[in-house]
């Protein structure tokens, strides 16, 4: 299974690799007030593919660290319900009888 994985990791890499080559023609992207950027067609590419995937790893921080925080409430919660638990079980007569130990009856 792993080789399969490399197997297609380094064929997609050739393909990447075989566009790249392909298209070394300056392409030129404007914007606002006459500006102009002019590189190859992959440098283009590949900027907006970095930007696109900062977007969404800061769409997705908000998510991630509102689940962490409630994750950490819950945690706290349960410690503190079987601290609870445990403090009754302690206190309990059933407790003594649990840890009484063997009892021999005749």
């Amino acid at each position: 299974m792993v080789y399969i994985k490399w197997l297609v990791r380094i064929l997609i890499f050739i393909l990447l690799l075989g566009f790249a080559v392909k298209n070394l023609e300056p392409v030129t992207l404007y914007y606002f007030l006459d500006t102009q950027w002019r590189e190859p067609l992959v440098v283009f590419l590949l900027a907006f593919l970095v930007v696109g995937v900062v977007i969404g790893l800061l769409a997705a921080m908000s998510t991630l660290f509102r689940q962490r925080r409630e994750i950490q409430i819950l945690r706290r919660e349960l410690r503190r319900q079987d601290k609870a638990v445990s403090d009754a079980m302690a206190s309990s007569p059933i407790a003594d009888i649990a840890t009484a130990g063997h009892v021999d009856v005749v």
